[in-house]
């Protein structure tokens, strides 16, 4: 890299797809309905749990809660993607990226964390049935998820912090399709082995550790399933986790190879591709996985439209006047 430059980076030029230039319109207008059917889905699922009293349960709440955390993790990225799809230069302030980072990161260790209580509040329901309604109160739930956010808006700082006071007096171009930490640290013109040390080090203890919690509770999820003796008990209880485990895994299988690395040199393909995967394809999945496959809330989408919007014009009249 030629450190030469002596003045500071002000602006960074996101490189984005290189090889896709001349599809900039496809691609604008594809990431635009992936994106808008990924916040019209959040909301649906968000407002069936909200609004309809029979989902007010622990595993509703949870779900609820992830799909809002959706809703704000691809505001992060995907607007700003949008608006460099349709620029001449991809441009972003040192702030604004140094911002991007921290919000992208910090809700993604809260995405983390959530899993892994929905991971708990399935073992319990599977393999403590009849101790789940004075386990998972609304009380503790609440107070989980109190902590997943705590932790997850604290996770990244100290990375955020060492990122921002190294040097950038050389190349300003970030060779991924967002700001993220290992092509701003590959700019830094100074040995970064410290930052990459935190980074991992926070790595491993969001991503790794927090897997492990749901690869344990998991096992001893089957366990319990493959003890029951009919066969229409199985699948009834394994359904229950069917959803929650494909999240796990493109959630976790993503952010392993992505961020738990003791090097910045990467494949720039690769990290686009999981980029990809990671912030768009991930949110915009969750919605159809948790609604598609759950009839309670397929049923409660049904009421709420038949209530609100297909609800007979002269009966609303009827309902304000009460003379009538």
């Amino acid at each position: 890299m030629d450190c030469n430059n002596h003045s500071s980076v002000k602006e960074f030029l996101i490189q984005g797809f290189p090889n896709l230039r001349r599809f900039h319109t496809l691609c604008f207008t594809l990431l635009l309905l992936v994106y808008l059917v990924t916040i019209l889905g959040n909301v649906l699922v968000f407002m069936a749990i909200w609004l309809d009293s029979r989902l007010r349960t622990p595993m509703y709440l949870f779900i609820s809660t992830l799909s809002f955390l959706e809703i704000c993790y691809t505001a992060i990225t995907i607007p700003k993607m949008l608006a460099d799809l349709l620029a001449d230069r991809m441009l972003i302030s040192f702030n604004g990226c140094i911002m991007q980072i921290y919000f992208f990161h910090s809700l993604g260790g809260t995405e983390c964390y959530i899993l892994t209580i929905m991971a708990y509040d399935r073992y319990v329901a599977i393999c403590k049935p009849l101790q789940y309604p004075s386990i998972m109160t609304n009380k503790l739930c609440i107070q989980l998820l109190v902590v997943c956010w705590a932790y997850g808006l604290c996770g990244p700082l100290a990375e955020i912090v060492l990122a921002s006071k190294l040097p950038y007096t050389g190349s300003n171009e970030i060779h991924h399709i967002f700001c993220d930490f290992p092509p701003l640290l590959s700019l830094a013109c100074t040995d970064t082995s410290m930052n990459i040390l935190v980074d991992f080090t926070i790595n491993t203890i969001e991503i790794i550790l927090s897997f492990l919690f749901v690869l344990l509770s998991y096992i001893k999820i089957i366990t319990t399933i493959l003890r029951i003796r009919s066969e229409e008990g199985r699948r009834k209880a394994f359904s229950t986790c069917a959803s929650h485990l494909i999240m796990v895994i493109l959630f976790f299988g993503t952010a392993l190879f992505m961020y738990v690395r003791l090097t910045n040199s990467y494949s720039l393909d690769y990290d686009q591709a999981l980029a990809v995967i990671f912030a768009v394809v991930t949110p915009f999945l969750n919605p159809f996985i948790y609604s598609l496959r759950n009839k309670e809330i397929q049923n409660a989408l049904r009421r709420i439209f038949q209530k609100f919007i297909f609800r007979n014009p002269l009966d609303m009249g009827k309902q304000r006047d009460p003379e009538d």
